[in-house]
């Protein structure tokens, strides 16, 4: 692992200082700062000035890195809150690792800015990873607690589209969402139609999905017909749709071959009843850090 934080009992963030060539989460933390309050956020941010103190230490690591990495993420908070640091990153990776595809997690409102995304338009093997919560704007300015946040992502991911770029859509789904997910893939076919990749993310409750329980938690079990609908619709229209952090038990027979093996090898975990399952070897298993897990856990 390159950079990941963890928070320690005193509620600081600590960086892991090793990596490992064989992970599946290769990132740099860049900032605990963000822009938005998501109440289901899993690392909630810190309002202190850290930028300059990860930058040091994110430099260090990609001098230090092996040969050989192919996936770097770049993840927070937010990112796009380093403005030109964040440019200037991205530039040294790239001298380090011109052909590894850099994975750029941010909640993509600084890209409704055309002159800041203007500036990403000539770097290659960049991924944009960005989450719309509703098709529905009072919906998703709900959940990150900032009004015109909509707004600004829906013209961020315009923006990116028109300088070529590569876009993640993610959606986490939750309490407060779940019952528009088939709407939402109506939306995303009739004015998103240019994003790469459609992530529907299972929650990990830890964090503020913690302090927010009763408002965002749902078992997966719950919500199948809905992901379901969603699912198979992006499908049908050939949009590159997947599932990420449900195991595929919680999952219809019909959603297994969407399902990804995605949570991050440093917070996996199994339970018992994962052993005996003839899916484990496919399945995204648990979050260890995930304060409860769906009753529904049954091996396959």
């Amino acid at each position: 692992m390159i950079g990941l934080c963890q928070y320690s009992n005193n509620g600081l963030i600590e960086m892991k200082m090793n990596f490992d060539i064989n992970s599946n989460d290769n990132s740099l933390f860049v900032t605990s700062q963000c822009n938005n309050r998501c109440l289901m956020c899993a690392q909630p941010p810190l309002n202190r000035d850290d930028i300059d103190s990860f930058w040091n230490k994110n430099i260090k690591l990609i001098d230090n890195a092996p040969n050989g990495l192919t996936n770097i993420g770049i993840t927070g908070g937010e990112p796009t809150l380093l403005q030109e640091k964040l440019i200037h990153l991205v530039e040294y990776i790239k001298l380090r690792y011109p052909d590894s595809l850099i994975h750029i997690l941010t909640n993509g409102r600084a890209f409704s800015d055309i002159r800041y995304t203007m500036k990403f338009k000539e770097i290659s093997n960049l991924l944009f990873g960005i989450p719309l919560h509703s098709d529905f704007s009072i919906d998703h300015d709900t959940i990150t607690q900032v009004k015109g946040s909509y707004t600004e992502t829906m013209k961020g991911l315009y923006n990116l589209a028109s300088i070529g770029a590569d876009i993640e859509l993610r959606i986490v789904i939750n309490k407060m969402n779940y019952q528009r997910l088939p709407q939402l893939s109506e939306f995303i076919w009739k004015n998103l139609p240019f994003v790469a990749y459609i992530s529907f993310m299972g929650l990990e409750d830890t964090g503020y999905s913690i302090k927010n329980h009763n408002k965002v938690w749902i078992d997966p079990i719950d919500y199948q017909k809905e992901l379901e609908k969603a699912v198979v619709n992006l499908a049908e229209w050939k949009l590159d749709v997947s599932i990420f952090n449900i195991p595929i038990c919680l999952l219809k027979p019909s959603l297994y071959k969407f399902a990804k093996k995605s949570i991050s090898d440093w917070k996996v975990c199994y339970i018992d009843a994962c052993s005996k399952c003839s899916k484990k070897h496919e399945c995204c298993g648990l979050f260890s850090t995930s304060k409860i897990q769906s009753p529904s856990i049954k091996p396959i």
